[in-house]
């Protein structure tokens, strides 16, 4: 069996994800063994943005990669979470922590409301509404709905988070912070993916109308979906908020939806850790061309059009999910209708001396 077989078959092993976090957890101390420059300061602001992105990435995939709804308006929800956290932190004087579930409630509520009049759309249809969600919720920001988002200005100082008594007031302490909320979103999404929800919506995804008549609730299904990623989305923005400790409209703007649309796509739509392979790629090599930000789109559109020729399917695919509705028969076989028409039934008795067809 050649390497890239068993490495496809094995990525999605639990066993991999518990290594790939313990690594992660060592990570700050080995770039302090390491000597890496300041300190691994700018190091961890890098992976910090990594990971903030790796959760809202996978909030996405729920919708994207495992419902297969073409979502490009994630990053209004972000916006929301941080927004949330910003506002009750700085008027109203909420510990950040505690703004966490607010963010994802309002978030989940926001993507519900947006969710009940479009979530029959399919294909390019649903994709073109979503773009136009995210420039809704950004010029609403940028004009000082309410007279709470600070208009262009945005919102500055926001707390560090405190749990417990301790302060998360450096990037080493913000790290983990950030990656313990990214195992749990890992944790959550491997468990809903192997749940009865899971495979409903894979089975939507690969036959919408057979799914619909196996008698899967699909509009409930894809709600279900839409809301529960937008509340991630809404968590992972108290993060961010907290992390940066300024925000503004042009931090969630169309160019950030596309970021994590193609995170999704590069990675393997449906992929947990395809999805955490392209932050790293996407986001890390973001960060490390900056010097060249006039090309990064030359870059990222190259980097597509490659991975639509060479590997559609993504970098690290996601296994056994498309197959499932092909194993749910959906009529008897045609051995199994003519062995049953060759039964004998004319006394009526089967299984036993039972009625094969009672009245």
């Amino acid at each position: 069996m050649s390497i890239r077989k068993l490495w496809d078959r094995h990525s999605h092993s639990p066993a991999l994800f518990i290594v790939f976090f313990v690594f992660m957890a060592l990570l700050p101390t080995l770039l302090d063994l390491g000597k890496a420059a300041g300190g691994g300061i700018a190091w961890l602001d890098m992976l910090n943005k990594i990971g903030i992105s790796a959760a809202l990435a996978l909030s996405l995939n729920l919708i994207l990669g495992q419902t297969g709804l073409f979502h490009m308006g994630h990053t209004a929800f972000f916006a929301v979470g941080a927004y949330a956290t910003a506002i009750l932190n700085t008027l109203y004087g909420w510990p950040v922590f505690h703004t966490l579930p607010v963010a994802g409630l309002l978030a989940a509520l926001a993507g519900l409301a947006v969710a009940l009049p479009i979530i029959r759309l399919r294909g390019d249809y649903l994709l073109i509404v979503t773009v136009g969600i995210v420039e809704i919720v950004r010029i609403a920001l940028t004009n000082n709905i309410f007279d709470l988002t600070g208009g262009a200005n945005g919102i500055y100082g926001i707390s560090r988070p405190v749990i417990f008594g301790m302060v998360f007031n450096t990037p080493k302490l913000q790290y983990y912070l950030i990656w313990a909320f990214t195992a749990f979103s890992v944790f959550f999404f491997y468990r809903l993916e192997h749940s009865r929800f899971g495979r409903a919506l894979c089975f939507i995804k690969a036959d919408e109308i057979a799914a619909a008549g196996c008698g899967i609730n699909v509009a409930l299904c894809k709600l279900t979906a839409f809301t529960l990623g937008a509340c991630f989305a809404g968590m992972a923005g108290t993060l961010y908020a907290a992390n940066i400790r300024t925000i503004e409209p042009s931090s969630f703007n169309f160019y950030e939806s596309v970021i994590l649309f193609a995170i999704v796509i590069l990675g393997g739509a449906g992929s947990i850790a395809g999805v955490l392979l392209g932050s790293f790629l996407l986001i890390g090599l973001q960060d490390l061309f900056r010097d060249f930000q006039s090309a990064r789109m030359l870059f990222f559109g190259s980097a597509m059009v490659a991975m639509m020729i060479f590997r559609p399917q993504g970098l690290i695919p996601r296994q056994g999910g498309p197959k499932l509705a092909c194993e749910i028969p959906l009529l008897p076989a045609p051995e199994q209708l003519e062995d049953a028409s060759k039964g004998d039934v004319s006394d009526g008795k089967k299984d036993g001396g039972r009625d094969a067809f009672p009245a």
